[in-house]
């Protein structure tokens, strides 16, 4: 974590009037209160709207899910963002990412070991975190196998969850209990 505390302390359920309690209400995961929700709570109508985007993003993405975890892990790494990247290695197992998998996403697009469009799905995030922009090459292999929605859906997954970890980084929000942090090498 970069930060030991939060910056921005996550508030308490029982203390929330109103709307505020009913959007926490809502976000609650498996019974509990993540600590992104109880931070981002502070601002009731921003994190109503975040979570509209969001959802799209993790939800309704027309990505494979075991490619849109692989693109929010990359990002999450490049990031710094270790508790966005231990969300994600939760629901990447669920969808299917193996231990060794999610250790390869830290060494990124060329580590020995990944299928081509794998490696491509990396690339795209290395280049679009550092450049704002998919090279023509990545651009091109992207197209072998998805079409326009899934091209804007891959780019969406990587700002929306590079968005995500600025945020999770800066307010300094702490893992949650029972959530892995990054792999130890």
């Amino acid at each position: 974590m970069r930060l030991s505390s939060p910056r921005v302390p996550p508030i308490d359920h029982e203390t929330l009037q109103d709307e505020p309690r009913e959007i926490l209400d809502r976000s609650r995961m498996n019974g509990r209160t993540l600590n992104i929700f109880a931070t981002l709570i502070h601002h009731p109508k921003l994190m109503k709207r975040w979570q509209v985007f969001g959802n799209h993003v993790l939800n309704k993405s027309t990505l494979p899910p075991r490619d849109r975890e692989l693109l929010i892990l990359r990002i999450g790494w490049l990031c710094r963002a270790e508790y966005e990247f231990g969300q994600h290695v939760v629901i990447g197992k669920r969808e299917g990412l193996s231990d060794e998998e999610i250790e390869r996403v830290t060494r990124g697009p060329d580590a020995e070991g990944w299928d081509p469009f794998d490696a491509t799905l990396l690339r795209a995030v290395d280049e679009l975190h550092g450049d704002a922009f998919l090279s023509e090459a990545t651009w091109k292999e992207l197209t072998a196998r998805y079409d326009t929605m899934q091209l804007m859906d891959a780019v969406f997954t990587v700002g929306q969850y590079n968005l995500v970890s600025m945020a999770l980084n800066t307010l300094g929000v702490q893992q949650d209990e029972g959530y892995p942090g990054f792999p130890s090498r």
